[in-house]
């Protein structure tokens, strides 16, 4: 009897180390799989914001080796004409393509939502703008706003409007810019055609009975039931917004001309480390720029038990 619980206790312990052995086995294949990601954000992600950090405090033109200034950089900053100017340019243009890519998003979702025929290709279309690449969507607007043989110049000059330089007037450069960015709603337009698809009938049809008729429906259900996807493409609207550079720099050449109108802050930050070669001062931007970013992305978390709905579970 004796033997007979010593040998089942033998085959436990062994089928325990066998378990024990192939979890670590698994531990380690699981390891040596998450290493090259690891490694990548690491070395591309961590390890260069660490290096620009030490940076701005430094004065590197990458011809001589780094001189440590402590935080001039920064105080530089607030003395600098050129960065206040690309500071009010970019909080400018952040502030009109935000919220109107997340409204034309919106309306554009609620009307690609119906079932109707071939709706699967005006949702591609209208999501195209997305997969294009920066620099080829400039180059094509860089082509409609010719205030000689543009299009849009053309279509103004039907009804005897004498059309003005897009990206030549001071006027109008910024602006601009900010009609092209919200061209580019159709990613914000998908994730709200998402949460669409997710909202209950059930709520629509309670609407109608009470007397609710198709605007008043989309104020009182579609928006309140879309805070969360809201909260989300307002959050991913900022981080994008603040970190325009592609169609800028095509379209001004990388000057942010004229006179300085649209010189958003990546722009400048370009500038000053490419054509200055004032790296340590370029670094200093940028974590300006990241401070600013992670400020308003901030708020916007803090505010988010004032709108945002949340479903609460009666368990």
């Amino acid at each position: 009897m004796a033997t007979t619980h010593v040998a089942a206790r033998s085959a436990a312990t062994g089928r325990k180390r066998r378990r024990s052995g192939l979890a670590r086995r698994e531990a380690l294949w699981c390891y040596v799989f998450m290493a090259p990601a690891i490694l990548g954000v690491l070395l591309f992600s961590v390890g260069p914001m660490i290096a620009s950090f030490v940076l701005s405090f430094t004065s590197y033109d990458m011809l001589s080796s780094p001189e440590w200034v402590g935080p001039k950089n920064y105080t530089k900053l607030a003395a600098d004409p050129l960065f206040l100017k690309s500071l009010q340019v970019t909080l400018t243009y952040a502030v009109v393509v935000v919220p109107g890519t997340m409204l034309m998003g919106l309306v554009v979702a609620i009307l690609l939502n119906a079932k109707l025929p071939a709706i699967g290709f005006f949702r591609s279309a209208y999501y195209l703008p997305t997969v294009i690449g920066g620099v080829a969507v400039a180059r094509v607007w860089a082509m409609l706003y010719n205030p000689e043989v543009g299009l849009f110049n053309q279509i103004l000059g039907l009804f005897g409007i004498d059309g003005p330089g897009w990206l030549t007037d001071e006027r109008w450069a910024l602006w601009s810019l900010a009609f092209m960015g919200v061209w580019g709603f159709g990613g914000t337009m998908l994730i709200y055609l998402a949460g669409l698809q997710g909202i209950p009938k059930e709520l629509y049809e309670a609407a109608e009975v009470d007397g609710a008729g198709g605007f008043r429906k989309h104020i009182f259900v579609t928006i309140p039931m879309l805070s969360n996807v809201t909260f989300f493409n307002l959050v991913m609207g900022i981080i994008g917004a603040l970190q325009v550079f592609a169609e800028p720099f095509v379209l001004t050449q990388g000057t942010g001309r004229p006179n300085n109108s649209t010189l958003l802050l990546p722009l400048y930050l370009y500038k000053v480390a490419f054509e200055y070669l004032e790296m340590g001062y370029a670094a200093a931007i940028a974590w300006v720029v990241f401070a600013i970013t992670l400020v308003l992305t901030a708020l916007v978390f803090r505010s988010l038990p004032l709108w945002v709905h949340t479903e609460v579970s009666d368990n």
